[in-house]
């Protein structure tokens, strides 16, 4: 089962276009027939707070620093458990591809969790996202947050999308996609 999913992490820093790339993603394999599922890296931690911290899951109403806080102070530093939000998503993973063939992950962060999903699974494919002409719309404590750092000395992705007019990023994830689908019916 786990070979034959095919999994894309997507990473970059805050609105850059991940959702935007996931989205072109996962419209360009359904056009193709395959069964695809969005599914994030941080759903654990945002139901936290859309259950016990009264977030009504809005994008423009996200407590980003709770999340920072939550995420890393709490479960990775303080309780040490820095394969907690990998753990659960390899898991989820596991269970959903009983029912999806393609996994699209838009919130990678950290080095980490690219490498350990790599590990977990075969047919792993890493975009880092890029915006052009980009101006952070975070507070500096944000900016300075390890989540928008991590990645910005990693050069292990992929694939690297440079999220500038919407037609060449369309025309960017329809090569990108046939590139992967031509590569995974060669594996067969």
């Amino acid at each position: 089962m786990k070979d034959q999913i095919q999994i894309y992490l997507i990473g970059g820093k805050a609105r850059t276009g991940k959702g935007e790339v996931s989205s072109l993603i996962k419209k360009e394999y359904e056009k193709r027939g395959f069964s695809v599922c969005e599914i994030q890296m941080m759903r654990t931690l945002k139901g936290y707070l859309q259950d016990y911290f009264g977030w009504d899951g809005k994008e423009e109403t996200k407590p980003r620093k709770l999340l920072q806080q939550i995420g890393t102070e709490v479960i990775r530093k303080k309780m040490g458990k820095n394969y907690f939000h990998i753990n659960r998503l390899i898991e989820d993973i596991e269970v959903l591809a009983n029912y999806f063939s393609i996994f699209i992950v838009n919130d990678i962060r950290l080095p980490l969790e690219i490498e350990e999903i790599k590990k977990a699974f075969s047919n792993v494919t890493s975009i880092h996202v890029i915006k052009e002409n980009y101006i952070s719309p975070l507070q500096e404590e944000e900016q300075d947050h390890i989540t928008e750092l991590a990645l910005d000395d990693y050069h292990n992705f992929d694939y690297e999308i440079v999220n500038g007019f919407l037609n060449q990023l369309a025309s960017d994830i329809i090569q990108l996609v046939d590139s992967e689908v031509k590569k995974n019916e060669k594996d067969d």
